[in-house]
């Protein structure tokens, strides 16, 4: 059995728009780093956390990290305990599934440490055991693709039901993230208890259509599906110059825009590298010119998921 394991798992654009808590994809270069080591003592335990300029708890019971690999554990008896370092290369609060990364990275980390071998739906399973601590709930749009890769459609959660859909190559996201963290819990507080008739059914046709439009490479279906008619009008007032970077990232030709998880990260999709770079550069300009730092990052949509780092 190895002594030490070092995972990888990417961060990742949630909601997509119309998909609010089943609808997710892996991005391209940001996410967290986890280094599971066996431990003399029993449990799972934090050595240290480094890379975040966030105050994260090394309390294993309020780290998103270790849940999944105390669950973990006890299907092992006998495997002692895990020591994990975590290295985050997300910043926390910032929707792109920086709770989300940590746990999966922390749970492929330690199946390949263990030699489990659990296969992906498992490991899922366990990740979701870190995710109630980030956000109250049960989700897995974030967990998925930072897992799995690609675009993520969850199909139910009783049971979790998930999807990894064949997207046509050629479309790019712009991220932009604000310099303000909004916790997903308190996010999800102010959402809409209650939804008219004609709202579902609106929600219906535009994520149906965004998955149409993302199988066909109809990029024109794709920008008239990204519109949120429940969790967007809520969280809105959360983003900074939220419509000036929608009118920012379309004057560039962006196909659609909207919130990446809680906020405050903002998405647009394109149909080219190009589309997405300028997008990006024109949003986080909004957000200079209003005093706002910001950090921005493209990436395809297709990237590969959580790795073991050799």
């Amino acid at each position: 059995m190895k002594r030490e394991v070092r995972a990888f798992a990417p961060a990742s654009v949630s909601n997509v728009s119309c998909g609010f808590d089943i609808m997710g994809f892996a991005l391209r270069g940001a996410g967290d780093t986890v280094t599971a080591r066996l431990s003399g003592k029993g449990g799972v335990s934090i050595r240290s956390i480094s890379g975040s300029s966030s105050a994260l708890p090394l309390d294993p019971a309020a780290n998103t990290a270790c849940p999944p690999v105390a669950a973990l554990l006890a299907r092992c008896p006998g495997a002692g305990g895990i020591e994990l370092e975590i290295c985050k290369g997300i910043p926390v609060g910032g929707g792109i599934g920086s709770s989300a990364a940590s746990a999966v990275a922390a749970v492929v980390a330690a199946d390949a440490l263990l030699e489990t071998h659990l296969p992906a739906g498992e490991l899922l399973e366990l990740a979701i055991e870190g995710e109630k601590i980030a956000s109250g709930a049960i989700h897995a749009d974030n967990l998925a693709p930072s897992l799995m890769g690609g675009f993520i459609l969850v199909r139910g959660y009783n049971p979790l039901d998930v999807v990894r859909l064949p997207v046509a190559s050629g479309f790019w996201c712009a991220v932009v993230s604000a310099d303000v963290e909004i916790k997903t819990e308190e996010a999800r507080k102010i959402l809409p208890r209650q939804v008219p008739l004609h709202d579902v059914v609106t929600q219906t046709g535009n994520a149906a259509g965004l998955v149409t439009g993302l199988l066909t490479g109809d990029g024109a279906l794709v920008g008239r599906s990204l519109v949120d008619v429940i969790a967007e009008p809520a969280r809105r007032h959360l983003i900074p110059s939220y419509d000036a970077m929608r009118e920012a990232a379309l004057a560039c030709g962006a196909l659609g825009y909207g919130i990446s998880g809680s906020g405050p990260s903002v998405f647009a999709l394109g149909s080219s590298e190009e589309t997405a770079g300028e997008a990006a550069r024109a949003m986080s300009r909004v957000l200079r010119d209003e005093g706002h730092d910001s950090t921005w990052l493209i990436s395809p949509i297709g990237v590969r998921g959580a790795s073991v780092i050799a």
